[in-house]
């Protein structure tokens, strides 16, 4: 199969880290939100609510998906394939096992902490899903930080690289 050139390799990894940049930059903004606030009042509740929704539909799935095609792509059209190397194959099991878990584990909670504007009285210090949720939330989005870190070292130092390749 044909490959990109240089030329075309070199954008393809302009986008792929920006939308790393995207995924790892809403990850730490969500946990900045969960753990370095504490509101108290219903439309407090209901503003962080709303951002770490926010945080979560235009940062994390955008740049997620985003990583997720121009890896393919990268599989497809350059040298690097899909398995051809071990520290690849590991960022493809680390990144699938995030974008599952980010959909089906913490996606819900986000999006269950959402209420309509006119049921205010839903954002409350004893709602006892609310928080479920947001402890939920956080649960997952320090595994999903701690993943996302490790993938940054696996691209840089890119252990268990096949020799002479």
């Amino acid at each position: 199969m044909k490959t990109l050139s240089a030329k075309g390799q070199k954008l393809l990894k302009v986008f792929h880290l920006l939308f790393n940049f995207m995924w790892i930059g809403g990850a730490f903004s969500m946990m900045l939100l969960l753990l370095g606030t504490n509101p108290q009042e219903s439309h407090e509740l209901y503003m962080k609510s709303v951002t770490l929704k926010m945080i979560d539909d235009w940062l994390i799935i955008v740049g997620a998906s985003g990583c997720v095609i121009t890896g393919v792509i990268y599989g497809i059209w350059t040298k690097w394939g899909f398995f051809k190397q071990r520290w690849i194959i590991v960022k493809w099991i680390l990144t699938i096992f995030m974008v599952i878990s980010g959909t089906y584990l913490m996606g819900p909670c986000v999006n269950g902490n959402v209420y309509p504007v006119t049921e205010i009285s839903n954002y409350a210090i004893e709602n006892k899903s609310f928080n479920d949720n947001l402890s939920q939330i956080t649960f997952w989005g320090i595994i999903q930080t701690i993943l996302l870190i490790i993938t940054v070292l696996i691209s840089v130092y890119k252990p268990w690289k096949c020799k002479g390749k």
